[in-house]
């Protein structure tokens, strides 16, 4: 698994690409999909975090959902892709927050309703203590739409250049009740990269 400064240099490399990238590959609709298929509505006004946001492909599908008004804060330690995200949000209208800070960095003035994090648990050092850090920004509850690799062989080839860690339901189950999190759904993508690389969790606060 790569350091914290060399992955953040690699992301801040790829950020004139990568958005691009994601929307070819189908991540973006992927997330939206995602966040639409559990059959759960949030409220247009919960504060949403999208931790480490890259481009921000899940939060503009959450704010392609819930409208200008959804107060999204962007946090990634890439510079560069938090100037994407801001921008491709800003196009859908409203504003968002923009905070260049790591998981353990980041304290927020007040609980979160929602966080999204996709593909970021499998390059932390410690994926528990990740999520347990998670669960101190928000209040019992909150809701955490979790997208994580899979074992598959095409992640094979994508740890070539990343690094990370695939995860298995059970696994990642138990990664969650020991944070402090309920897996309340799993969700399977249903085609494209995205079917073969990742899976998303719906989890609670509890």
């Amino acid at each position: 698994m790569a350091d914290t400064a060399s992955l953040t240099q690699q992301y801040d490399r790829a950020a004139n690409t990568w958005g691009d990238k994601i929307r070819l590959l189908g991540y973006a609709d992927g997330y939206l999909g995602f966040l639409t298929g559990t059959g759960l509505r949030a409220n247009a006004s919960d504060r949403v975090c999208d931790v480490g946001c890259g481009t921000g492909a899940f939060a503009d599908g959450w704010r392609a959902i819930y409208g200008p008004e959804a107060d999204i804060t962007l946090l990634d330690p890439s510079a560069p892709m938090l100037d994407r995200a801001e921008t491709a949000l800003i196009r859908r209208g409203g504003t968002a927050s923009k905070v260049q800070s790591g998981i353990d960095d980041f304290c927020p003035d007040q609980p979160f309703e929602h966080l999204l994090m996709a593909h970021v648990i499998e390059h932390v050092a410690d994926p528990h203590a990740a999520l347990a850090t998670l669960r101190s920004w928000v209040a019992p509850g909150a809701k955490l739409w979790l997208v994580l690799s899979k074992p598959h062989w095409c992640n094979a080839i994508i740890w070539l250049q990343w690094r990370h860690r695939t995860f298995e339901i059970p696994e990642t189950e138990r990664l969650l009740a020991a944070a402090g999190w309920r897996l309340d759904q799993t969700y399977a993508f249903p085609s494209g990269p995205p079917s073969r690389t990742s899976r998303g969790f719906l989890a609670t606060a509890v």
